[in-house]
């Protein structure tokens, strides 16, 4: 009996040696990740920096929120709006054609109206008359884009003078830190480097693209604009044939 019970505290020794090599050969814990916000994002980039980028941004959604909403307007057409007006001024009946032409919100139509109210005139005329109202026209659909341009041009830049600013940080506190330096602080002034250039590139790349994509649906606003002054033209010239 003596004789098991010490074979079993061996056996139990044994173990427990086994166990503790174990947990010292073994890996060690993969650290937690700390995650960071973005608004401690925003605060690392500097108020400086990060202040006039966030209004940028906002100022360049609303313009393209507004611009998108005022091109599609402008490209939704009433259907058989041309041959409407056609049918009219052959028959004779303006007012008509002008009635139509005031239902109708799309910049077409306006211009078309200045063409109706001079009918009578000289074709010259009534075609000067039409591309000035285009004209007009053109300007309402562009405004805000030159902003939304200057914003999608400026913000990268406003994001790379963060960056530089953060690198000055940073070798200014290793300047007068000397050979002591440690990696906390020269943190701050990385941080704001990295983080400042990321935000102007992306509201730099969104606002290029939206500018882009506006001045494709305005250059599409303007071809329906000319095709129908040309129809308009045909349809006053027609009679004369």
């Amino acid at each position: 009996m003596p004789f098991e019970l010490l074979a079993q505290v061996q056996d139990n020794a044994e173990a427990a040696r086994q166990l503790l090599e174990q947990a010292a050969t073994a890996p060690d814990a993969p650290p937690v990740m700390e995650t960071i916000s973005v608004w401690e994002l925003i605060q690392n980039g500097g108020w400086y920096i990060m202040g006039p980028l966030a209004l940028m941004s906002l100022i360049a959604v609303y313009i393209i929120i507004e611009r998108s909403m005022a091109i599609r307007r402008a490209l939704r057409e009433e259907k058989d709006f041309m041959e409407k007006i056609r049918d009219y001024i052959h028959d004779g009946k303006i007012d008509s054609a002008k009635n139509l032409c005031a239902q109708n919100p799309a910049p077409v139509a306006r211009m078309l109206d200045k063409g109706i109210s001079r009918i009578g005139r000289p074709l010259k005329d009534i075609e000067v008359s039409i591309e000035n109202a285009g004209k007009l026209e053109i300007y309402k659909l562009e405004k805000g884009l030159s902003i939304l341009a200057t914003i999608a041009g400026a913000a990268p830049m406003l994001g790379f003078l963060g960056t530089v600013i953060g690198m000055i940080v940073t070798f200014h506190t290793m300047k007068i830190s000397g050979a002591g330096v440690e990696i906390g602080q020269l943190s701050g002034g990385i941080m704001q480097a990295m983080v400042t250039t990321v935000a102007g590139l992306i509201i730099g790349i969104i606002g290029y693209i939206a500018y882009n994509t506006l001045v494709a649906r305005v250059n599409k606003v303007v071809q329906n604009m000319e095709a129908s002054t040309v129809a308009f033209m045909d349809v006053l010239d027609s009679p004369a044939k």
